[in-house]
């Protein structure tokens, strides 16, 4: 647990008017919502160019639009300025649901409520995308702010925020703040947020920050030890909830929960609401659940508490969602009808800590210490009461010293998949040569350890 370290790093860096570093000047420069995510606007190239763009720290490249697309409102175009330098290297990046293919370069960026001065920044243009942008959406690009493990095509293209830290010399650490909680997920007007590059901002959080390490560098991969509903512990054993990673991840929408502790979850959150009968298409999101506007449907639910390992490996604390931010508005219809969506979904490989989590804290990725804290938002209410709650610390004596799965599909691990692939691909070609006399060729298949975020990422709408 740490609370004036944090906090009086933050507030010199912050009253420091002389430097890069101005952590108010970045207090709200977000806008979206946990529908359609969360963006900042950037300034691209000479003469700039304004684009929104993503923040998603589910995945490590940095791509805009760069051709125009029937669904997005801007584009960065190349031709137009003197200092974009192509380095004529094609880039794809294949999400669960959607996929964009295109050049990587370099050019210079600004960021008007960010980090003062300019920055040359590996940028990929997306030439060409399938279900990547999305109708609706208000952002032009994707900004990911992961380890350079998952960066494509290689770990060797610097990611946007290394470039950071090593030109404008800045701490190795960044906060989010997403401020949806409560409000519809695909509003009319948009909500506020802040990323904030450098450090901590002592205003967007209230009471401790608690810190859980970095189980690997590649995602921001976490150790969850257990789950409760209502007060009451799932009971299952630790190794499911991180089954078979667990992850923050403000790119993906919901509280993705691997398929075992997703259906824990349901029934207990059925066992516990005050609902008897409740149909099945809401807890699988294919269906929506209506009140009327005058009610407040969120009294009817538990409140939903996740345990993480605390840097004391003998100790834990809990963050904790109250209703307001997993049952979420959708769309009113008619007059009288406040409709509401399930902001929790199955995963088949990863428990995902989403914007329905994330909307309740400051979270901040401290990469410099390895681990990554949480905070009460001070914006995470709903009719004046707050939603979020952080409690600790717990004993760890109940739980395995170890909740990671030994086996894991990290990146390490791909390389020596796709090298033994190779090898065996080419003796089969060798073979095939010698049988044929027709040199045929090794494709590539996309796997899912290609992937580099979740289903529901990409703000993608899992309701009909």
């Amino acid at each position: 647990r740490q609370d004036a370290p944090g906090a009086a790093e933050g507030l010199a860096l912050a009253s420091d008017p002389g430097g890069a570093l101005n952590f108010l000047a970045m207090v709200e420069n977000l806008q979206g919502d946990s529908g359609r995510g969360y963006y900042l606007e950037m300034l691209i190239g000479t003469p700039p160019q304004a684009l929104n763009i993503l923040v998603d720290t589910g995945s490590s490249n940095f791509a805009v639009a760069g051709v125009p697309d029937p669904d997005v409102t801007s584009y960065f175009n190349p031709e137009l300025s003197s200092t974009y330098r192509s380095q004529g290297v094609e880039v794809t990046v294949k999400y669960s649901q959607g996929s964009w293919t295109g050049v990587l370069g370099t050019d210079v960026i600004t960021m008007p409520k960010g980090l003062d001065g300019s920055y040359t920044i590996n940028i990929a243009t997306i030439l060409e995308s399938e279900n990547f942008f999305l109708p609706g959406v208000k952002w032009h690009g994707i900004l990911g702010l992961a380890y350079d493990a998952l960066a494509k095509p290689s770990s060797s293209v610097e990611t946007f925020f290394d470039s950071l830290v090593r030109q404008a010399e800045i701490p190795n650490i960044f906060s989010l703040q997403m401020c949806g909680a409560g409000l519809p997920v695909s509003g009319s007007g948009t909500n506020g947020g802040s990323l904030v590059l450098g450090g901590v901002e002592p205003s967007l959080y209230t009471g401790d920050i608690w810190y859980t390490p970095i189980k690997e560098e590649w995602y921001y991969q976490v150790e969850i030890l257990k789950l409760e509903v209502g007060g009451q512990n799932l009971e299952l054993d630790c190794r499911e909830y991180n089954a078979d990673k667990a992850i923050v991840d403000s790119g993906t929408t919901l509280l993705r929960l691997p398929e075992k502790v997703f259906s824990a979850v349901v029934q207990a959150i059925a066992r516990t609401s005050l609902i008897q009968e409740f149909s099945s298409g809401f807890w699988t999101g294919s269906q929506l659940a209506c009140w009327d506007r005058t009610e407040k449907p969120w009294s009817l639910f538990p409140k939903l508490s996740i345990y993480l390992r605390d840097e004391n490996s003998s100790r834990s604390f809990r963050i904790s969602i109250l209703p307001q931010l997993y049952i979420q508005p959708i769309l009113v219809i008619g007059d009288n009808l406040q409709c509401y969506r399930f902001g929790i979904s199955s995963s088949t490989n990863a428990l995902v800590i989403g914007a329905t989590v994330m909307e309740g804290f400051y979270v901040i990725f401290d990469r410099a210490q390895r681990r990554v804290g949480f905070a009460v938002s001070p914006c995470a209410e709903a009719d004046g009461a707050p939603v979020s709650e952080i409690e600790g610390p717990f004993t760890t004596a109940d739980v395995a010293s170890n909740c990671v799965s030994s086996v894991s599909f990290h990146e390490p691990a791909l390389w020596i998949a796709s090298y033994a692939l190779m090898s065996l691909c080419g003796v089969i070609l060798l073979v095939l040569t010698v049988l044929l006399l027709v040199p045929p060729r090794c494709q590539h298949r996309y796997t899912d350890n290609d992937v580099v975020n979740d289903e529901s990422s990409l703000v993608r709408h899992r309701w009909k």
